[in-house]
């Protein structure tokens, strides 16, 4: 029994001893907030190489009911995980991390993909228009009448391919057209409540083929905001995550391990 006790203690310590090393090396968890127009799917391609190289994923579902709104749920998601987070944006849910990392403390770097980094007060309608190069406005469909008054926006599916996935194969940017999510128009003109790229190291990937916000909009947001890293992806269209899985998950995974 003193022999089994002993053995006992040694295995304890030697556990306790090595905590802290595994702690160390322990992956943050990635967080993935979507953009409008599109849903949590989208990242799937991301998320599988992602989850082969050991880290944590959660892919958000994004409300795309206002970016203040938007923000507080998705930090009140991060705040709930108990690792460090890397927080990734695509499109409007740029915006959304600006806001979310904000207002959380376990957020080490964010990772715009073809997305909005607005400074305090600006919106997405202000930043896409900045430079000129987006058609998004003529393939919008008729807007969705709300309760409330306000407008639900989607693309009509038959110029979703050419205008949101064009470098996407035909077959799969249907799908994405049929299940495209709503982002209201209010959302779109609300002024950014935070700017966390201020403070926070962020690393930047866009296609040089984006018909949504103008890759000019893109290269001037991540030089503006002293981007760690930026990727630009010859002929990518605005869902890059999507055609371009293993580049988007690299810069993730740079902006993981970056010290």
């Amino acid at each position: 029994m003193h022999r089994i006790l002993k053995t006992a203690f040694v295995v304890g310590a030697l556990a306790v001893l090595a905590a802290p090393a595994a702690a160390e090396s322990a992956k943050p968890t990635v967080v993935l907030v979507h953009g409008a127009f599109a849903d949590a799917s989208s990242w799937n391609g991301v998320i599988a190489r992602l989850e082969k190289d050991g880290y944590p994923v959660v892919a958000v579902a994004n409300p795309l009911r206002g970016v203040k709104s938007d923000g507080d749920y998705v930090g009140r998601i991060v705040a709930g995980i108990k690792t460090p987070v890397v927080l990734v944006g695509h499109s409007y849910g740029g915006a959304v991390i600006s806001e979310a990392a904000a207002e959380t403390k376990n957020v080490d770097a964010l990772v715009y993909v073809a997305a909005f980094a607005p400074d305090k007060g600006e919106s997405a309608a202000d930043l896409s228009g900045k430079f000129p190069g987006s058609t998004l406005a003529p393939t919008l469909a008729e807007p969705v009448a709300l309760e409330n008054g306000g407008k639900d926006l989607y693309i009509q599916q038959d110029k979703f391919h050419e205008q949101f996935a064009a470098d996407v194969p035909a077959k799969a940017a249907k799908l994405m057209a049929a299940t495209q999510r709503p982002i209201t128009e209010a959302a779109l003109t609300e002024g950014a409540p935070g700017a966390a790229w201020q403070t926070i190291p962020s690393w930047f990937i866009y296609g040089d083929a984006d018909k949504n916000i103008p890759a000019k909009a893109l290269g001037w947001m991540a030089e503006r905001a002293h981007s760690k890293e930026t990727v630009v992806v010859k002929g990518a269209s605005h869902v890059v995550m999507v055609s371009h899985p293993d580049k988007v998950a690299k810069i993730i995974e740079d902006a993981a391990s970056a010290k």
